[in-house]
C-alpha cells in the first residue's frame, strides 16, 4: 500500500483536501481557492515596517525637538544699555570725592562691579597719582585719560574679562606702578592676564600693550550726577565683551545699581618676548 492508498486514519498522515485526490503521476493545475485573498506576505511585512518606522519617527522626531529647546535655551539679555548707579563695597552710593580719597593708581586690590550683565565685571579704577600730583615720569599716574571722569579725568572703568580666551577677573588684573620690573614705552602701570601674558594699557582706552589679544577691552562710559558716579552705556569703538556675541546678551541686567566688590589680584610677571 503507498502513501497515497494510506486511509484517513493513518496515524502519521493529516487530513489533506479532496483537490489533492487524484493518482499518482496524473498533473492537475491547481488555482487559489480566491485571488484576492492570496496575500504577498513580503508586501505585507514592508507596510508593517512603515507603519513601525513612522510612530518611532514621529516619537524619536519630538524627542529631539523637545531636547533642542533645552540644548539652545532662549538668548537672555538686553536692548540698550541701562543708567546703573555705581555702589561703593559698603553699599553706599559711590562718588567721585569717595573714589579720588579712596583709590589711586598705587591702589593694589581690585574693584570690580558688574554691567550692564551680571556676568559682565569691570574693574573700576583711578589713574591719579596717590599723592594728587600731577603725573611725571618720577610720579607715575595718569591724568584726562580717554573717557575719564572725576576732578582730573582719572577715573575709568574697563571690561575684567581678558579678549584673547576670556579669563576673568582675578586672573586679569591691574599692575601698579612697581608691581613688574618690566614696563611698555615709559609705561609702569597697565592691565596683565596672567593667563596667557596679554597686557593692556588704561591710560590709552586699554589698548593692546602685549599679545596674544589683538582687541582693547571694552570701555564702560562713566557719568557723574549730583557727584555720584552712574554706569550708562560701553564706549562706541569698544569691541564686545570676550564670549558674547554683543555686550548686551548672555545674561541679564544689573538693574538700577551695582556695588563694588573687592578682590585680591593674581600677579604673575611673565610677558610675551
Amino acid at each position: 500500500m503507498g502513501l497515497s492508498d494510506c486511509p484517513a486514519s493513518c496515524p502519521y498522515l493529516a487530513d489533506r483536501p479532496a483537490a489533492l485526490d487524484f493518482p499518482v503521476g496524473q498533473i492537475r493545475r491547481l488555482a487559489a481557492i480566491d485571488p484576492e485573498d492570496d496575500v504577498d506576505e513580503t508586501k505585507r511585512n514592508v507596510l508593517k515596517l512603515l507603519a513601525v518606522a513612522g510612530i518611532v519617527g514621529a516619537g524619536v522626531g519630538g524627542l529631539v525637538g523637545g531636547t533642542l529647546q533645552y540644548v539652545q535655551p532662549p538668548t537672555v539679555g538686553l536692548t540698550s544699555y541701562p543708567k546703573t548707579q555705581l555702589l561703593d563695597v559698603d553699599g553706599s552710593p559711590l562718588s567721585v570725592s569717595k573714589v579720588e580719597s579712596e583709590y589711586n593708581v598705587d591702589t593694589a586690590d581690585l574693584y570690580l562691579f558688574n554691567y550692564p550683565l551680571r556676568n559682565e565685571p569691570n574693574f573700576l579704577l583711578n589713574l591719579a597719582p596717590a599723592n594728587g600730583q600731577a603725573p611725571s615720569p618720577t610720579n607715575p599716574g595718569a591724568w584726562q585719560v580717554p573717557s575719564g571722569v572725576g576732578t582730573n579725568g582719572s577715573i575709568v572703568a574697563y571690561s575684567a574679562i581678558c579678549q584673547h580666551l576670556g579669563c576673568p577677573a582675578p586672573a586679569i588684573s591691574f599692575y601698579p606702578p612697581g608691581t613688574c620690573s618690566r614696563t611698555f614705552n615709559g609705561q609702569p602701570f597697565y592691565i596683565h592676564c596672567s593667563c596667557h601674558g596679554s597686557t593692556y594699557n588704561p591710560a590709552n582706552g586699554a589698548s593692546n600693550l602685549t599679545g596674544p589679544a589683538v582687541l582693547p577691552l571694552p570701555q564702560v562710559i562713566l557719568t557723574v550726577e549730583d557727584g555720584d558716579l552712574y554706569a550708562t552705556g560701553i564706549t562706541p569703538s569698544s569691541p564686545p565683551v570676550n564670549g558674547h556675541l554683543n555686550t548686551l546678551q548672555g545674561d541679564y541686567g544689573v538693574g538700577s545699581s551695582s556695588q563694588l566688590a573687592k578682590e585680591s589680584p593674581v600677579i604673575l610677571c611673565s610677558f610675551p618676548s
